[in-house]
């Protein structure tokens, strides 16, 4: 009912689509721009949603959606073309992917780390974020299965985070007797970011569905890269081209606990290469990830769409 001049919406979930809808139906003149963070039903189809109703009903929402909006924001490539796909051809379409906060998440010293249960002498290598199904998370426990069968102890895996597969990773790690793997609570992003600051490299891990390659733009990639870590990937796609391109990380074929050995080991005995690494990883979230740049892009494309709709 409040007066305004461009109606932004952003998903997930899907149904947030649902006002640009009713309101581009209702206030015809009113630009409404659509960002997209997932494709659906593509994602939900790729990690096993069976149901043809709620699929049919999320691909009607999607593509109504799409055709009202006048304007689209995809967060990676994949998700650009998955718009593209179903998108009126006379609709721009721009990637805007997440970004770096380069004032809250910078580089620190290894010897100011505090977490629970790791040493100063420990090579530390932490996950961030969800812990479902999606992210695959039993990756890491293979590779510590792997790195505790090479006794190399000194490699921890520090998981931070919350989520509905976060019970029985803990409990696989209590009865393997993982003790390289530590997991910790949630915590504030002020927190987190001395945390990641003070580590040795993060992990981008993930569940390996193809539809995930081109189709994320996760947040912690984000948050590492700005702290100055070095990041260690396992699954293709648009991040692991970035890290390859700019050596600042590693990458490994997905479902390998040998190969994501390696790497951690990699990184542990060559602390050199390590802080180069890192150092180019700082130096990509400034160039390209900056928040501040990014955020000023989308202002100028929701100016973009508003004038141009006023003109028409």
């Amino acid at each position: 009912r409040e007066e305004y001049d461009l109606l932004f919406a952003t998903s997930t979930p899907l149904t947030v689509g649902v006002p640009g809808i009713i309101m581009k139906l209702t206030r015809h003149r009113k630009p409404f721009v659509f960002e997209v963070r997932d494709l659906w039903p593509e994602l939900p189809r790729a990690l096993g949603m069976k149901n043809p109703f709620l699929l049919a009903g999320m691909s009607a929402l999607e593509w109504t959606s799409y055709h009202l909006a006048d304007g689209c924001v995809g967060l990676s490539p994949g998700i650009c073309k998955g718009i593209a796909r179903r998108i009126r051809k006379d609709i721009r379409i721009v990637m805007i992917p997440n970004s770096s906060d380069l004032e809250l998440f910078k580089p620190g010293r290894r010897e100011d780390l505090s977490l629970d249960g790791i040493g100063s002498s420990d090579f530390v290598a932490v996950f961030t974020g969800a812990h479902g199904v999606a992210n695959g998370l039993h990756a890491i426990l293979d590779v510590a299965v792997e790195l505790k069968r090479r006794g190399r102890r000194d490699i921890v895996l520090a998981l931070i985070g919350q989520g509905k597969m976060k019970p029985q990773l803990v409990e696989r790690a209590l009865r393997e007797e993982l003790s390289n793997c530590r997991f910790f609570d949630p915590m504030p992003k002020t927190q987190l970011s001395a945390v990641l600051a003070s580590a040795d490299a993060g992990l981008m891990i993930l569940a390996n569905v193809p539809a995930f390659y081109y189709g994320t733009s996760p947040n912690k990639f984000f948050d590492y890269i700005s702290s100055g870590l070095p990041v260690v990937n396992n699954y293709p796609g648009w991040l692991a081209d970035l890290i390859c391109e700019h050596e600042c990380g590693l990458v490994v074929p997905p479902d390998d606990p040998s190969a994501l050995a390696d790497a951690l080991v990699a990184m542990a005995d060559d602390p050199e290469r390590r802080r180069a690494m890192g150092r180019r990883a700082r130096i990509l979230a400034e160039s390209t990830f900056d928040r501040d740049m990014l955020g000023n892009t989308l202002v100028d494309y929701l100016e973009s769409v508003a004038h141009t709709l006023g003109r028409g």
